[in-house]
């Protein structure tokens, strides 16, 4: 299975009260990130079979909007796993319900989809500090007993690599 660990873009700051915050929706700049990441994916070529995202508002529009990039047709689905202070263990079991899926995008929140991105691809016992900043996303392999990091992609890099494509696309005009 390939899982695609997506932090949800940028979301300004955050509420003091936890109900509220929950409800709290991604900025112009959280916006226009998922619209570059999500065109970068596809670039890439990047498909999954299904997006699974955090309940909460920011998570799943970044998921919407990355999905719609990705020409995703299926239904969002929302897991209380990807919640901000959910357990590894509740991730281990979400893998699981998804198992049969050959490719995934978990989209969720730090420092919990740090610590899962790093706690899969790292042997029992030891530990791998992987940080995603908000629009990042890491491409993940797992196999039967292990887990393989092909690439991870800062919000930064992205918009380099975007801005590189669409360069090289434009037509180049002689100088006489």
């Amino acid at each position: 299975m390939i899982i695609y660990f997506l932090r949800h873009a940028n979301a300004g700051q955050a509420l003091m009260n936890p109900k509220k915050d929950e409800k709290r929706a991604l900025d112009q700049e959280g916006i226009e990130q998922c619209g570059v990441v999500g065109r970068a994916l596809a670039a890439l070529d990047v498909q999954v079979d299904v997006i699974i995202s955090s309940p909460l508002k920011r998570s799943a529009q970044t998921a919407s909007l990355v999905g719609n990039e990705l020409s995703y047709e299926g239904k969002l689905q929302l897991e209380s796993a990807l919640r901000p202070g959910a357990s590894f263990a509740d991730f281990r079991r979400l893998l699981e319900k998804y198992a049969k899926q050959e490719s995934i995008m978990v989209v969720g929140h730090n420092p919990n989809l740090s610590e899962f991105l790093g706690r899969i691809i790292c042997e029992p016992g030891c530990e791998a500090g992987m940080e995603l900043k908000k629009g990042a996303v890491a491409r993940v392999e797992m196999g039967r007993n292990s887990a393989t990091l092909h690439w991870c992609l800062t919000p930064k890099v992205i918009r380099g690599l975007y801005a590189a494509a669409t360069e090289s696309s434009r037509p180049k005009t002689s100088r006489k």
